[in-house]
Formats: C-alpha cells, sequence, structure tokens
C-alpha cells in the first residue's frame, strides 16, 4: 500500500556546482528537524555514501542503470524507503544531470525518470546572472518526462544578485527555492585518497545554519512530496551461487574505517542473504577464524595504512594459506576488489620503502607517484574461469596505484569491457576460488 513522503533527486547543470555539499546540507537539516532521511547516491560511487551515512545514520544506497538493469533499480529504491511517518528519501545525483556513460543513459535525470522523483537543481551562479536564464529554460524544456521542482542558486554574492536571480526563475517558470551565500570554507575540495570526515564534522553545523536561513525547505518538501512505489521487493539469492552445491554458512569481511571501506549496500545485503557475515580488521594482527567459507576483501586505501597491515604478521599467515587453499581449489573462496587485490600482491612499492603484505598473488604495486595514474571507468567483465565462470558481471574501477611491472592483458583471466563495449586492459585475476581485481564489484548484476 503506498504513502506520500517527500522524494527528491539533487542535481546540477554540472559537476562542480556545489551539489554533493548541498545534498549533504539538507540531509543534515531535515535531520535536526526530527525527519528520518534515508539517502541514495546516483552511480557507483563509493566515497560520498559514507558521507552519507555519517550524516543520516543510515546506509546510502547507490542507485545505477549500468550496474544493474532497470527493474532491479526500482527494486533496491523501494525496499529501503522509510517507514516512518516522517520519513525522506534525498538522492543525490552524479555529474551534471543528463551526464551519463553513453549520452544520458546512466544518468541522473534517469534515475529521476525511472523513480519518477521531482528534481531539485543546485545552480552555481557565482560567474553568471541573467544568463543563467537560456540555461535553465533549455533544462525545462529538454526532456518533458522530468520535473524540475526547484532551483538553489549556490555561491550567490549580493542581495542585488539575489533579485537577478530571481527574476532568472520567474521568467523561466521555475520556483526559486533560496539562495546560498558564497564561503569558502564550505567549497569541498578535490578529493583524491582518504575520507576525511573530520572536514565533514566541522563544517555541517554552519551549513545546516545558513541552508535553514537561506532555503525554503519547507516549501521543498511541499513540492516533493509523492506517494511511494508500490513494489514487492526480492533479492533472488537463490539465483546467485559461489558454490553450486553447498550454501556459504561463514562470510568474513575485512572491515575498517579506512582501508576496507568501500562495500556497496547490496552486496552487504546478498552476504547477510547467503549466509553469517561477521567482519575482522586485518590491523588487529589476529589470525582469520579457520571456518570461514568466504572471504570478502573490498575496496579502500590500504596503501595509507602500510606500516599496520604488513606489520600484522598473524592475520597476513592466516590469510596466505587460506588464499593458497582458495587457488588450489580446496573450497575456500575469496573476493578482493581493488584495496583487498592490493592487499593480497606480495608488496607495495612508495617513494618511502617497499612494504611487504600477503603475497598470495606474486605480483607488486606501486603508489610512488611517478607510477600513479588514474584508471576510471565502468567495467563489465566475462570471465574465463573461476567463481563467475561463463558468467557476466559489472562493476567500477577507480584508482591511482598500478600494477607493476605492468600485467599483461593476456594474463588475466577474464575479457573485461568499458561502458560501450571497448575491451579494457583491466587485469582479473580468477584461479580456483579466487577472484581479484581492481574492480568494485556489484555482486547483483549477477542476478539481473
Amino acid at each position: 500500500m503506498s504513502r506520500e513522503i517527500p522524494q527528491f533527486i539533487i542535481t546540477a547543470p554540472a559537476s562542480g556546482s556545489g551539489k554533493t555539499t548541498i545534498a549533504m546540507g539538507l540531509m543534515a537539516l531535515l535531520m535536526s528537524k526530527g525527519m528520518v532521511v534515508q539517502p541514495y547516491k546516483c552511480g557507483p560511487d563509493y566515497i560520498d555514501t559514507k558521507f552519507h551515512g555519517l550524516i543520516c545514520g543510515r546506509d546510502s544506497v547507490n542507485l545505477d542503470t549500468f550496474m544493474a538493469t532497470p527493474k532491479h533499480v526500482v527494486e533496491v529504491y523501494g525496499r529501503y524507503l522509510p517507514n516512518e511517518p516522517n520519513g525522506v528519501t534525498v538522492v543525490e545525483g552524479m555529474m551534471g544531470l543528463f551526464d551519463g556513460y553513453d549520452h544520458s543513459k546512466g544518468s541522473s535525470a534517469e534515475i529521476a525518470q525511472l523513480l519518477d522523483l521531482p528534481v531539485i537543481m543546485v545552480v552555481d551562479a557565482s560567474s553568471a546572472a541573467y544568463s543563467l536564464a537560456p540555461l535553465l529554460h533549455g533544462f525545462k524544456h529538454f526532456d518533458p518526462h522530468l520535473r524540475i521542482a526547484g532551483i538553489i542558486f549556490n555561491k550567490v554574492g549580493s542581495e542585488h544578485h539575489k533579485r537577478i536571480l530571481s527574476e532568472v526563475c520567474k521568467d523561466v517558470g521555475l520556483e526559486c527555492l533560496g539562495y546560498l551565500p558564497r564561503r569558502k570554507d564550505l567549497e569541498q575540495k578535490s578529493r583524491y585518497l582518504g575520507l576525511d570526515f573530520s572536514s565533514i564534522s566541522q563544517n555541517i553545523n554552519q551549513l545546516v545554519i545558513d541552508l535553514d536561513k537561506n532555503i525554503s525547505w519547507k516549501r521543498l518538501l511541499e513540492l516533493t512530496t509523492k506517494p511511494t512505489l508500490s513494489l514487492v521487493t526480492n533479492l533472488h539469492a537463490s539465483l546467485f551461487s559461489l558454490n553450486s552445491s553447498n550454501k556459504l554458512n561463514k562470510i568474513l569481511i575485512a572491515r575498517n574505517e579506512e582501508s576496507f571501506t568501500f562495500i556497496y549496500k547490496e552486496n552487504l545485503d546478498l552476504f547477510d542473504h547467503l549466509g553469517e557475515v561477521s567482519f575482522f580488521n586485518p590491523e588487529n594482527d589476529k589470525p582469520i577464524p579457520s571456518n570461514t567459507d568466504l572471504l570478502y576483501l573490498p575496496g579502500g586505501y590500504p596503501e595509507k595504512h602500510l606500516e599496520a597491515l604488513s606489520t600484522s604478521k598473524s592475520t597476513i599467515a592466516s590469510i596466505h594459506s587460506y588464499c593458497i587453499r582458495a587457488i588450489e581449489g580446496k573450497g575456500p573462496k575469496v573476493i578482493a576488489e581493488c584495496g583487498g587485490l592490493i592487499y593480497l600482491c606480495k608488496s607495495v612499492l612508495t617513494d618511502n620503502g617497499e612494504y611487504q603484505l600477503v603475497g598470495a598473488l606474486n605480483h607488486s604495486i606501486s603508489d610512488k607517484k611517478n607510477d600513479r595514474h588514474l584508471s576510471l571507468g565502468y567495467r563489465e567483465i566475462k570471465p574465463r574461469s573461476g567463481l563467475f565462470r561463463n558468467k557476466t558481471i559489472r562493476g567500477h574501477e577507480f584508482h591511482y596505484t598500478q600494477f607493476v611491472p605492468t600485467l599483461p592483458l593476456p594474463s588475466s583471466d577474464a575479457v573485461v569491457y568499458d561502458a560501450r563495449s571497448n575491451e579494457t586492459p583491466t587485469p582479473f585475476i580468477s584461479r580456483g576460488g579466487l577472484t581479484a581485481s581492481y574492480i568494485h564489484l556489484y555482486l547483483s548484476s549477477l542476478l539481473t
């Protein structure tokens, strides 16, 4: 049975408009008003979701139409809708409103249409005034299936500037929901690696004050209140099989604040459905339980914690033994993604020296300044062997560290494609019961 709650997506004409800052600020503001906020994130991002969770006290959920089918995205959105009468959903978009992996495919606009979400657009007004009128006119009329419910202007300089922006909205026929003044201390710096939660804690209170003072948040909620989706959701876990005959009774997941932290919420839910899940911190120097059926080493930044990881010898020894048995096909299973892949290699080279790690994979990784370069994009993988043999699985690659020497493509145990079906040189290691790569896997893509 459907009910009505505020539901909206925060978007922008382009990246760098302040979308993330205002999305998180609105989440915090609504929380301060006693609302239950369920956050979502368009696309594969696993950093913004961590900040969402910190603010809302609820896991943020990815909505991605490349890594999963539209039907699955609708089911995921419906599964996490808050049941509380004071619930609200806030979806943070990605990049510009219509920016996707192929024109507008996979864009925030596609998600908004799929879920019938009103659009709140954040517009950077720092270097423009009435010239924003044709820009907003274009966004309003480009796709008649989208409903832009309101505009929030960011980085506004003066009262005169506000009056002009108000005229822009009036002339275009869009509702202005407010103006956030320019504040350099609230502008998010570009983040490479590292989860600087302290910056959010320091700035969020001031941001909430500014939004409460300058944004018509009650009107925003009125404009975006709509019936919830009526859905029957199903994890279809019976279709997801890492072992065709035996249930995974004991699933062990590496997790700490930074080294192993990028885990899609949907992956966790699948694991919960498959067996008993427990967590461990590889920096605590304790051997992993011998009765583990599946070891999951997710992404993160182990290169920032090499001293602690390399000196946890008991942990390293037990994981090395476990992985060798997995490679030999003796029962254990391992999925290692990005940071997990780095951890399983024999060493990491830095500008300050070399650190020995698990060594189950006879490769080295470089985090040296001269070796680092960005590898980024959606990936579709067709493994030739191993856990996912003859299946297709999707995910996302984002890293700066690299194999040294470069791992040649023939050594990969899968064919890997980008979002436009071009073959990419992303190595994918799949041997026996062990799978490892730089790709953050969206495991539900096996089901959809």
